[in-house]
């Protein structure tokens, strides 16, 4: 048995070679490898003593040969194969082991020039990746170092691997090579071509929308449905998944997610990971409908609850701050379908065992920095399926400060309510259009979510603070859009609000600002809508 071992990545592959050379397998290799490989004693053949053809070009050429491709895809059970590979003196391949050219770690580098770029484009990898996939049947073909482990253990139990294993290895070797294409492609329709710059130290500029987008996902699970019963579904994660994401996370216990669960959960981390105090998030059918910052995760999960325990009811909870005992004891009294937070003290998962249908996940926040300006921008973006295409967007990340909020009115808000604006503009910015939420002290007191009208929005935000007894005397509203007419701001100032923050924008924008102060309130103009639909 001869197996072929050409590696960039050469984690492992020195106990890997000496396992097969252990086994009897004659080891071929190329390059650096071949000669890490000499440096430890291992009876290696160079490639190119088996071509009889010399690396050459820096190396771009070694590998593409027919002595090299033939024993590759030669079938073994066709005599008419066979004897040509004996014809020309070609000897077979029955393990090929090739990791590919770092093109994507590459790309990912502050500063990466075009030239380096190109030059961690593999040619012949790929090509003979495909080779040994392709004759599945008679060649094993290793992409990573994970594989390692389950060949050695078919190797050493069988001698040879099985038809399941190598159909195995040949679909992981069509998906790393759709992968590697799809970077590739991605990368070079995304460079702005500058023909006067194209030096060694040329580093291009990048469209954060390429010419072709080539997203690949990885399938996680099968999904018992979709939205509905008669739907079928799957949950797929990014290949590169962005740290601090919902799918990077692990379920510690609890029945399997449903397609609403991961939906649902999705709205309820992005929203609550925006905050930097305490924070509690309540999602129901992908809007929130109670968010709270507070000292601690109880004190936030009690003020999140209080603006709406009817739809609470069966809710999506996900917290910014560790799940100590005395929070998960609160949760607990109430019917929850799924639980998130950073972390939970053996306290708190003690609560929950009794409770075993409640599915906790447990979700690293992100760390800020760690790949160029153009990954980032990648790993924000926003899709949305439309029929036969795609809509692609930049992530609504925009954040407010004091400092972006423009009074307009003659009336000033307080110091404490500026505070509760900025709180009431970032939870608007989850709740779907039109949204309208009143605020104060840190606490959602009423969402009026989805509504055609903005009105109907803001009449049922009010509903719902009656609802849950909560006051709105004094509170703040925010508004995801501006108000096209003045009767928008009269519902929520009759409901009590005195002061609100909208985008302003609108050709009625002065006809607001007066209503605003005949009404004695004051009014703060943000300048950017938080559409979502």
């Amino acid at each position: 048995m001869n197996a072929l071992l050409s590696v960039s990545d050469k984690t492992g592959i020195v106990d890997f070679a000496k396992a097969l050379h252990a086994l009897g397998i004659r080891l071929l290799s190329t390059g650096g490898t071949a000669q890490l490989l000499a440096k430890e004693g291992l009876p290696v053949t160079e490639v190119a003593e088996v071509t009889q053809f010399p690396e050459m070009l820096d190396g771009r050429v070694k590998t593409l040969h027919p002595k090299v491709h033939g024993g590759l895809l030669a079938r073994r059970e066709l005599p008419e194969h066979m004897a040509a590979l004996q014809a020309h003196g070609i000897d077979t391949i029955d393990l090929l082991v090739v990791n590919l050219y770092p093109f994507e770690a590459t790309v990912a580098k502050a500063g990466c020039t075009l030239a380096d770029a190109i030059e961690n484009i593999d040619i012949g990898g790929p090509a003979m990746v495909r080779s040994a996939a392709k004759n599945w049947k008679d060649v094993g073909v290793l992409t990573d170092a994970s594989q390692y482990p389950a060949v050695l253990e078919e190797l050493k139990a069988h001698g040879r691997l099985s038809d399941q294993l190598r159909f195995a290895l040949s679909v992981a070797a069509f998906n790393r090579i759709a992968q590697y294409d799809g970077a590739i492609s991605d990368y070079l329709s995304s460079v702005t071509f500058e023909e006067d710059k194209l030096s060694e130290s040329y580093v291009p500029q990048r469209a954060l929308f390429p010419g072709q987008s080539n997203g690949i996902f990885t399938k996680v699970q099968d999904l018992r449905y979709g939205e509905n019963s008669h739907q079928q579904a799957a949950l797929y994660r990014d290949l590169y998944p962005a740290p601090g994401s919902l799918v990077t996370g692990v379920q510690l216990q609890g029945k399997e997610l449903s397609y609403n669960n991961i939906a649902d959960a999705d709205a309820a981390w992005e929203c609550v990971k925006s905050f930097e105090a305490a924070a509690c998030v309540i999602v129901k059918h992908a809007n929130p409908c109670g968010v709270a910052v507070a000292l601690d995760a109880l004190s936030a999960y009690t003020k999140a609850f209080q603006t709406d325990p009817t739809s609470a009811f069966g809710g999506i909870i996900a917290f910014n701050r560790a799940v100590d005992g005395a929070a998960a004891a609160q949760i607990g009294k109430q019917f929850v379908e799924v639980l998130m937070a950073p972390d939970f003290t053996a306290e708190a998962l003690e609560v929950f065992k009794s409770k075993a249908n409640v599915r906790l996940l447990k979700i690293a926040l992100p760390k800020h920095g760690g790949a160029n300006a153009w990954e980032r921008g990648r790993n924000a973006m926003d899709a949305k399926r439309i029929g036969s295409g795609l809509l692609l967007q930049t992530a609504d990340n925009h954040e407010l400060s004091l400092m972006d909020l423009k009074v307009v009115t003659k009336k000033q808000p307080t110091l404490e309510e500026m505070e509760d604006l900025l709180f009431a503009w970032k939870v608007a910015k989850y709740v779907k259009s039109n949204a309208i939420v009143f605020c104060k002290g840190g606490q959602t007191r009423g969402v009026g979510a989805g509504q055609m009208s903005r009105l109907d929005s803001a009449r049922i935000a009010s509903i719902k603070a009656q609802h849950a007894s909560l006051s709105l005397v004094g509170t703040v509203v925010a508004s995801d859009a501006f108000f096209p007419f003045r009767d928008g701001l009269d519902v929520v100032v009759d409901a009590g609000a005195s002061c609100v923050i909208q985008p302003g924008g609108s050709m009625r924008d002065q006809e607001v600002i007066d209503a605003a102060n005949e009404r004695g309130v004051a009014m703060v103009f943000s300048g950017v809508r938080h559409f979502r639909h």
